[in-house]
């Protein structure tokens, strides 16, 4: 997969978040994560990420936004559940990335949204888990920008190259 991506969230507060933000962003390959106002606590606890993903992926920790210094050419693109948000399924991924997701019993604050480029939604009933949420973006990112083959028609895996040759010779699989 071409360009890099980071996953981060504004204002959290529980190590355990943290740490399944920290374990699902090294499972996916990103290339740093990142905090914008956390709790103290989330400061010194790294215990709660079992597969010590900060040993393999940065971790960064602002105080404010105005000190977030993501890399040149990074477009921050805001995971929030708000009216104008753009459905995750419908949103072209930028090749250099950051998303940012809001606190555990909040939303990102005005001024985040603000300085995000944009605004992807996960068209849920309602908020999930943030850890969660950072995982289906994720995962939303390597499905559309992976270099994976096209989805079978027909329920089940890739077709065989059996399966193949038969629908070419136009015989019934």
């Amino acid at each position: 997969m071409r360009g890099y991506f980071a996953i981060g969230a504004e204002g959290i507060s529980k190590p355990m978040n943290l740490g399944a933000i920290m374990r699902t962003a090294h499972a996916f390959g990103a290339n740093f994560a990142f905090s914008v106002d956390a709790a103290d606590k989330i400061r010194t606890v790294y215990k709660a990420d079992t597969s010590k993903s900060f040993e393999h992926v940065p971790y960064y920790q602002w105080d404010t936004i105005d000190d977030m210094a993501l890399p040149r050419g990074c477009t921050l693109v805001g995971v929030e559940l708000t009216d104008d948000a753009v459905d995750l399924p419908s949103f072209r991924h930028p090749t250099a990335a950051a998303y940012v997701l809001g606190r555990e019993r909040g939303s990102l604050s005005p001024e985040m949204i603000e300085k995000c480029a944009f605004t992807v939604k996960i068209p849920t009933k309602f908020c999930v888990n943030v850890s969660v949420a950072a995982a289906l973006v994720m995962y939303d990112r390597m499905i559309s920008m992976g270099r994976h083959a096209e989805r079978p028609i027909k329920p089940g895996g890739p077709m065989t190259k059996r399966e193949l040759d038969a629908i070419q010779r136009g015989r019934r699989v």
